[in-house]
């Protein structure tokens, strides 16, 4: 995991390794940047075969993982976007979108691509998410206010 001041790189658990430069997670203050999400399994295998449903919840279910290693839900979320190999297929995949999302309707954009880095997958999925701000200070903690006004938490 690499650190800067304004921003932190977060390789998750259970995610196949990268084929490129990038990585799974940007976490940045408050924003989380997840790249996007295919429907491969740990090894870098495509799970579900021709089947968009079963692609779409391993896609999801990696958005998920890298979600939680940053500390964000699919509440948390606000924009996605999905890629799609043939949009006929969004409502199969938007039946697999309610199981993840729930009540949360995020921002979205829907794209038809002609291919993806491998021939066998048919979506993927990337997500912008904004963790909660922090809590009030528990009782027994003093806030102060500093010059720019934003709340800080003396500790003990």
């Amino acid at each position: 995991m690499a650190t800067s001041a304004h921003r932190e790189e977060i390789w998750v658990p259970g995610m196949p390794e990268p084929v490129s430069h990038f990585v799974h997670v940007v976490r940045a203050g408050r924003l989380v940047f997840v790249s996007g999400c295919v429907a491969s399994d740990e090894q870098g295998r495509t799970v579900g075969g021709s089947d968009v449903g079963a692609q779409a919840r391993q896609a999801l279910g990696n958005v998920k993982r890298c979600l939680a290693a940053a500390g964000a839900t699919f509440a948390d979320v606000c924009k996605v976007t999905v890629y799609l190999k043939n949009v006929g297929d969004r409502e199969a995949v938007n039946t697999v979108r309610k199981e993840y999302f729930g009540a949360s309707r995020p921002a979205s954009t829907l794209i038809e691509i002609s291919q993806f880095v491998r021939p066998d997958l048919l979506i993927e999925v990337e997500a912008v998410a904004v963790l909660p701000e922090r809590r009030r200070p528990k009782s027994g903690r003093k806030a102060r206010t500093g010059r720019t006004g934003a709340r800080k938490t003396r500790r003990r």
